[in-house]
């Protein structure tokens, strides 16, 4: 069974300052542990790690050392790798940042952190675009929309994505109270940027016609993105299918409904293509693949599609991978991963642990793969 790679930060000074009454806690904590106050940060990091133990066989963490998440982990039993150092016994916003770094580099599906605006700000300033995110809430003041409602609802919703429920993405902004401000008596918030986090999708939300989820219309909702996002002198690769060849017509385009066939520019340039013409269209030049999953086994990548093959994977890039699949095809598979064959060990083992599956206008949900 495929592993789901999470990573995890624990900013342990979060929360330290609501006790001593000091309204925060970004640069008192000193203060806050001679007044007394006793780290929260770890025990509402434990609630959210409950909620994982329905997956725990699946599941495999990356952290940091100490208190920043390796302490809790081996008190749980989790099976966890441990990334860096602590460069001083109480955890810094640079050992956060820096966290954030090794963790994206080790290719994480999910990066879970307990904190407060404060950290949430950190992990805005070290994350790359895209990355997603979910914030356990464990500080003084939680202003930013990255946090999950409850350490609870934060476990539980990661444990929605580990088990294949589907799971929408969506962006949450960082805003953060002028600490020293608000010690004054003056409110002050800022913003400092946004971040993707995963969101609650539901089987059916958003759809249409009396809450059955119409294909017809999200395919022509797809088809209205796609055209207001064309990337100019970039070739999209539609792989085949009924989706992808609806998709196509939405877009009024004449593509084959079994075959593989690129698009540039808005106009298709080559139809059902062998996997010689296709990795010569695309060697050394920009591209997207767009594939779908044959419905109720989950296949993407090695069933019916052998044109994209493990070297036209590796010239495309896997970043450039999306799922176009409607909510109801996803349900027909029942929580089981996406399956990826491409006949390449090595390739099929570099797959993310989860991918993107666009679902609707500016819909995107995160789906886990099995290999």
């Amino acid at each position: 069974m495929a592993r789901f790679h999470l990573g995890l930060i624990i900013n342990p000074l979060a929360g330290l300052g609501g006790p001593a009454g000091l309204k925060g806690s970004d640069g008192v904590a000193e203060q806050a542990l001679a007044l007394g106050s006793q780290p929260l940060a770890a025990a509402r990091t434990r609630t959210a790690l409950e909620c994982l133990r329905v997956v725990q066989e699946r599941l495999d963490f990356l952290t940091f050392p100490g208190p920043m998440g390796a302490d809790l982990l081996a008190e749980m039993g989790f099976s966890y790798r441990v990334l860096g150092e602590l460069h001083d016994r109480l955890s810094s916003a640079a050992d956060t940042r820096e966290a954030v770094e090794q963790l994206q580099d080790a290719g994480v599906a999910l990066i879970l952190f307990a904190g407060g605006d404060g950290t949430a700000r950190d992990i805005c300033a070290a994350v790359r675009e895209g990355q997603p995110v979910l914030g356990i809430p464990a500080g003084v003041k939680i202003q930013s929309g990255v946090y999950a409602v409850s350490p609870r609802a934060a476990g539980e919703l990661t444990a929605r994505l580990i088990e294949g429920g589907l799971v929408r993405l969506t962006s949450g902004e960082v805003r953060d109270i002028d600490e020293s401000a608000l010690r004054a008596g003056r409110v002050t918030a800022r913003w400092y940027g946004e971040l993707t986090v995963p969101q609650e999708g539901g089987y059916m939300q958003q759809v249409k016609q009396g809450g059955v989820e119409s294909e017809e219309l999200v395919l022509s909702d797809l088809a209205d993105w796609l055209q207001d996002s064309w990337e100019a002198d970039v070739r999209y690769i539609f792989g085949p299918g009924s989706t992808l060849h609806g998709l196509a017509h939405n877009l009024g385009l004449t593509t084959t409904l079994l075959g593989v066939d690129v698009i540039e520019n808005g106009q298709v340039i080559a139809l059902d293509v062998t996997e010689a013409q296709l990795f010569e269209l695309v060697a050394g030049h920009p591209a997207r693949l767009l594939v779908t999953a044959i419905g109720g086994q989950g296949h993407i990548i090695g069933r019916g599609n052998q044109q994209i093959s493990p070297r036209v994977l590796r010239a495309v890039g896997l970043e450039h991978l999306r799922v176009v699949a409607t909510k109801r095809k996803l349900g027909t598979l029942e929580g089981r991963p996406l399956l990826v064959d491409s006949g390449d060990v090595q390739l099929d083992d570099a797959f993310p642990d989860v991918v993107r599956v666009w679902a609707g206008y500016k819909e995107e949900l995160l789906y886990p793969v099995g290999k």
